[in-house]
């Protein structure tokens, strides 16, 4: 089985040469730093002290063979494996606490036997997540550090193992790109971080012909999300909410009303991230409501 490192980018854009190519139906690695692209290595070095241009750095384009425009790539994630610690600072402004911060601080996070050893006191059970995976975008281009509706930096905890990616295919071959492990991370990353680490994921990819979405969709065990980046939260409610009610409708064979009041009993709105000068959004629905697949 390959793996895949080295080559990457640092913009989604609709046009770009493909760095690696992989089979539909192919199941292969992809092996990338963390976030800060390996810049900081000890608690000295400072978020100011490093090139935030190059943050979040993703692995990739992947050429999907077979994958053309107006198709949906599905995205298995069968495992993510970390290096041995992970690093989380703060800055002045960063996160929603921000303002807070008077000085850049840094801290080094050994990642041991599954667990985040976050000081002598607590540790943290692992919560393994990828942060940034998206593909080419329609027509402008977004840095890899930003989220929209080819995905990019979603940072939603529920991309981990045993999950399922859906994304929209704007661009022949797809152009797939993955980076920004987190060894743990909560819903909003209030602080701007999560436990950022270097690693590996383990993929299947898959085209689906015949069918198209607007935005990512992610399938968990018990759930079905919709995802949606907008400048406003309302704005992001909306779009998420919309088309949480869209598959409902076709699901069920449901009118609008109904489908909008079947949002409302058993449909939650949460947020993944706040913090990149966007808000990305996500609605929950239970996988229980529908008995077809849900693409």
């Amino acid at each position: 089985m390959k793996t895949l490192k080295g080559k990457v980018i640092y913009y989604f854009k609709p046009n770009e040469d493909f760095n690696y190519e992989v089979e539909d139906g192919e199941t292969f690695w992809i092996e990338t730093d963390d976030c800060y692209s390996g810049q900081i290595s000890s608690e000295k070095i400072l978020r100011t002290d490093i090139d935030i241009s190059i943050m979040d750095a993703a692995v990739g384009p992947i050429r999907v063979k077979n994958a053309e425009a107006s198709d949906i790539i599905k995205i298995e994630i069968i495992d993510i494996k970390f290096a041995d610690h992970g690093v989380m600072v703060t800055s002045i402004n960063l996160g929603v606490l921000g303002d807070h911060i008077t000085a850049p601080n840094t801290k080094i996070i050994p990642i041991e036997a599954n667990y985040a050893i976050f000081n002598n006191k607590i540790k943290l059970p692992l919560t393994p997540m990828i942060g940034v995976i998206g593909v080419a975008t329609k027509s402008e281009e977004i840095h890899c550090a930003k989220p929209g509706d080819h995905g990019g930096n979603m940072d939603t905890k529920e991309v981990t193992i045993g999950s399922i990616v859906y994304l929209p295919v704007f661009q022949k071959g797809a152009g797939l790109a993955i980076s920004d492990l987190h060894a743990c991370m909560g819903d909003g990353e209030l602080s701007g971080t999560g436990i950022e680490t270097a690693g590996k994921v383990k993929l299947k990819v898959t085209v689906i012909k015949g069918k198209s979405i607007k935005r990512p969709i992610i399938e968990t065990k018990d759930s079905i999300f919709t995802i949606a980046t907008a400048k406003t939260l309302e704005e992001g409610i909306k779009i998420a909410s919309l088309d949480m009610v869209t598959i409902l409708m076709k699901q069920l064979n449901l009118n609008f009303p109904d489908a909008y009041r079947l949002l409302s009993a058993t449909c939650d709105i949460r947020i993944s991230q706040v913090v990149n000068g966007v808000f990305t959004l996500k609605v929950r629905a239970p996988k229980s409501l529908f008995t077809n697949a849900i693409i």
